[in-house]
């Protein structure tokens, strides 16, 4: 077993979580540079890597049935893109980084807790035969978890439970890697699942990249860490 697939995304959360917790970063800048490489980064290795992989190995599927019709796993990415947008309807965008609330109010979040925790246990299924996605995963957690934790205090949530959240959030992506390994029914329905994946990683990518700069304008400093994280997953 490759424990990296399993820590790395685990430790992106925590180290998110205390960063914001002790350091408690202020620039919204450098925060939104960070979501650029991420989500650069994320959508170059789904690309590259994992669309690629899932392709050829429907293809094999195919040929080995006989069919000839147009591939299935079109049709699952834009299932993945849709249920991505619902989800974003309870967790109001926190997979990019979106979240911000006016309500200061000391209950749970159960919605937006449950919507992350869906999205990052799916995130974690295709980990287990394309492991360099365990990195990207992590990258994109990782300023996530910041503005979570700082969204959560802000919120006026008791250190306690916004404690509990993050670490439920942060184990799901390993629970999902865990459970794609190891249940034979998620193994037989791999390139499924991971047309679904991919969808919800073209949304979540695309999002974070379009929404890191305030109106859209020209930013070098954008450009270059986007340019990065493309370079960075090419030669992963």
């Amino acid at each position: 077993m490759n424990l990296q697939i399993y820590i790395f995304p685990f430790l992106s959360v925590v180290i998110g979580y205390f960063i914001a917790l002790f350091l408690k970063p202020k620039s919204k800048k450098n925060l939104k540079l960070l979501l650029a490489f991420s989500g650069s980064f994320l959508l170059a290795l789904t690309v590259m890597h994992l669309l690629p992989e899932v392709y050829e190995s429907d293809l094999h599927h195919v040929e080995g049935h006989h069919h000839h019709h147009s591939s299935p796993i079109g049709i699952f990415i834009m299932i993945g893109i849709i249920f991505q947008i619902i989800l974003e309807y309870f967790s109001k965008g926190a997979e990019h980084g979106h979240v911000h609330s006016h309500d200061h109010h000391h209950n749970m979040p159960w919605l937006l807790f449950f919507s992350l925790c869906l999205h990052a246990l799916l995130e974690g299924m295709p980990i287990n035969q394309n492991n360099h996605l365990a990195y990207g995963i992590a990258i994109h957690h990782f300023p996530i978890a910041i503005i979570l934790t700082t969204f959560l205090q802000n919120a006026k949530l008791n250190s306690k439970a916004i404690f509990m959240f993050m670490i439920g959030f942060a184990m799901m992506t390993p629970l999902g890697t865990f459970l794609s390994e190891n249940l034979h029914f998620l193994t037989h329905y791999y390139t499924q699942i991971s047309g679904i994946v991919i969808g919800i990683l073209f949304h979540i990518s695309s999002t974070i990249i379009f929404e890191s700069s305030e109106g859209h304008k020209f930013n070098l400093a954008k450009l270059l860490v986007i340019v990065l994280g493309v370079v960075l997953a090419y030669f992963m």
